[in-house]
């Protein structure tokens, strides 16, 4: 589903305040201090991977080295003077699965056994396991949707299950070794013993409260343990005993829903027809109206282990419901695990969970039930500055059976519903978050224009009624991070200071950029932002002078904000890793060329970018960026 805010979700009409209604932008702006927060000395050096930090000092230097690149229109990735861009694992690659090599065919004729073996389209969040030092490892990434234009040779001129078994292959997760191999860069590693594909039609199982449970029970699935697939999988976070989490976020748009949706269907955004992806006609378990509890088994954290290509994907419901945008892991000083959340949709929460159990040092077999137990937590933000964490427990204040909730597994599928009765904070889109190593964590709240002309939080004091260029909200915990309070301050306001509207201005120390969305802390302590805004708002109104979209380092301790790198046309500048050393940057670029109305016309597959490969006839195609020095040294200096 191509990123058209006429069509993003806006389902919440609880009476909950929002951020607006209490925010003051003029008295919350920047915060003196370093980045991050302090995660906990147990499995130290993965721990604080997981939470965007790894080893080493800022030092008395300056965080930022590089001049800004230019605001670019241009369809190429456009990086600072001395550093180096390669691409690598573009959509239709081999994944490097042992005897499956197919050739990605650039007129969309690939079928959808031979898209199993190949890269997923639309790339998103990802992250790099070392192996040998930070030469080699494996990156594993998420594909958040296809674009039915370009995925098949006539696009969905005609339609068949054959399609719709190759777009559910283009969903999901790829699992590829990397390694650097001199003067070629780096390449991905065919064959290789980790390489996986998974996608709309893996096998996976259940974990935490609401496994079995009776809303998530079907015809196929009567014991409501076995859920096949996991989709639209935008942001993602690693753990500290090596696993990777994928977050499953607008899933909703895959389904035919009925014509008059109940309470439940319509808070999550149900409807006929859906996005129009049209899986429900050779697929009846994506048809809601013969199997209403389908769409309760997607949107949820799914815990994958990415060095046994043989294990089953778990989701874990304890961590709740929700369009996940991320599920960014800290660890508290005794050892337990804290995962904050966004949720990506209009008006919609911020979460975070805290594990019962401390983190067992001897890795993934004794941690495998970790995020099964714990406690799920939403936000509140307060005028004053104060914030708090409202616990969503069966049977706590409002969440009892009285008013929908039987039990602790119906609390987390209508996690919606519960944070609504608890009167949780209506924010603006919250999406990816960051965790640094003194205390601060940082969400991007990528825009929402439907602030005001819904009613929302409309009031002299708030200057962002139209939020069309968003913003980046930071919270430090009191006490430990399983703490119940917090306080919480803008870190900045995105926008355009040339804008006419006063609004849309925002306040940012350095260069321009409007709706912040990947989030990503490097070691040295440099927050890295990544922008998403719609090709169909690209270039116009409120992002009239921001071209394309950007990746943007910022140094938390001065607000300093400079421009590192511009993506090609139509595209979303998404996902961000490293090497241990801090001297290899893996980026995405997704959805290059990207239609403004929708899915690509598959007679002009290459009518707006034809990058990475500008070749006559070809196709737009996501793919990864890999960024290094040309002398050697760390990025960002």
């Amino acid at each position: 589903m191509a990123k058209d805010y006429s069509l993003m979700e806006d389902s919440n009409r609880s009476s909950n305040r929002s951020i607006h209604d209490i925010s003051d932008p003029s008295r919350r702006i920047v915060l003196r201090g370093g980045l991050g927060m302090a995660i906990g000395r147990l499995l130290a050096p993965v721990a604080a991977g997981s939470a965007g930090c790894a080893s080493g000092a800022r030092g008395d230097g300056p965080l930022l080295g590089f001049s800004s690149v230019p605001v670019s229109t241009a369809d190429k990735v456009v990086v600072p003077e001395g550093y180096i861009a390669q691409v690598i694992a573009a959509w239709g690659e081999p994944v490097g699965l042992y005897g499956e090599t197919p050739a990605f065919k650039f007129d969309g004729s690939n079928s959808a056994a031979e898209q199993e073996a190949q890269m997923g389209m639309h790339h998103d969040g990802m992250h790099f396991y070392a192996q040998d030092g930070s030469r080699s490892g494996l990156l594993v990434m998420n594909h958040e949707y296809a674009d039915d234009g370009l995925l098949h040779a006539d696009g969905m001129k005609t339609w068949t299950a054959e399609k719709v078994r190759k777009s559910q292959a283009a969903h999901g997760v790829s699992v590829i070794e990397v390694e650097q191999q001199g003067d070629d860069g780096w390449q991905v590693v065919r064959p290789s013993p980790w390489a996986r594909r998974i996608t709309a039609c893996t096998p996976m199982s259940f974990g935490g409260p609401a496994a079995g449970h009776a809303l998530l029970r079907t015809a196929a699935d009567p014991a409501g343990r076995r859920p096949l697939g996991t989709l639209s999988n935008c942001g993602s976070g690693i753990t500290p005993w090596g696993t990777y989490l994928t977050c499953e976020e607008n899933f909703s748009s895959y389904f035919n829903g009925p014509e008059k949706p109940s309470p439940h269907e319509r808070r999550w955004g149900l409807r006929k027809g859906g996005a129009g992806c049209r899986w429900h006609e050779f697929d009846e378990r994506f048809d809601a109206t013969r199997h209403p509890n389908e769409p309760n088994r997607f949107g949820w954290i799914v815990e994958i282990d990415p060095f046994d290509p043989g294990s089953t994907p778990v989701k874990r419901t304890a961590l709740g419901r929700a369009t996940h945008e991320g599920a960014t892991v800290a660890v508290t000083r005794d050892g337990r695990a804290v995962v904050y959340m966004g949720e990506d949709a209009r008006f919609e929460y911020i979460y975070k969970f805290v594990s019962r159990e401390k983190i067992k040092p001897r890795g993934l077999r004794e941690n495998a039930q970790l995020l099964d137990h714990g406690t799920l937590y939403v936000a509140r933000f307060d005028a004053d500055g104060r914030g708090r964490w409202i616990a969503l427990g069966h049977g706590q204040g409002p969440l009892t059976a009285e008013n929908g909730f039987a039990d602790q597994g119906e609390v987390l599928v209508k996690t919606r519903q519960a944070s609504d009765l608890l009167g949780a904070t209506k924010m603006d889109r919250p999406e990816w978050i960051a965790v640094g190593p003194d205390g601060w964590v940082y969400c991007t709240l990528t825009n929402n224009s439907n602030r005001g002309t819904q009613g929302e939080g409309v009031d002299a004091a708030n200057p962002r009624r139209n939020n069309t260029t968003g913003h980046i909200l930071r919270w430090k915990e009191e006490g430990d991070v399983d703490g119940t309070r917090f306080r919480w301050t803008h870190f900045v306001l995105a926008g355009d200071p040339a804008n006419e509207r006063v609004e849309a201005q925002g306040n940012i120390k350095g260069d321009a950029f409007g709706c912040p969305d990947g989030l990503w802390a490097d070691g040295r302590g440099v927050l890295w932002v990544q922008t998403d805004m719609s090709p169909s708002a690209m270039g116009k109104g409120d992002l009239t002078r921001l071209g394309n979209n950007a990746m943007l380092a910022a140094d938390p301790h001065t607000g300093e904000i400079r421009r590192f790198l511009v993506g090609p046309v139509g595209c979303e500048v998404t996902g961000a890793t490293g090497t241990p050393d801090g001297r290899t940057l893996f980026v995405n670029i997704q959805h290059p060329g990207e239609r403004p109305s929708g899915r690509s016309d598959p007679e002009q597959p290459g009518r707006y970018s034809n990058w990475p490969d500008a070749r006559a006839g070809g196709r737009p195609r996501s793919a990864t960026v890999v960024i290094r020095k040309a002398d050697g040294g760390p990025i960002g200096t």
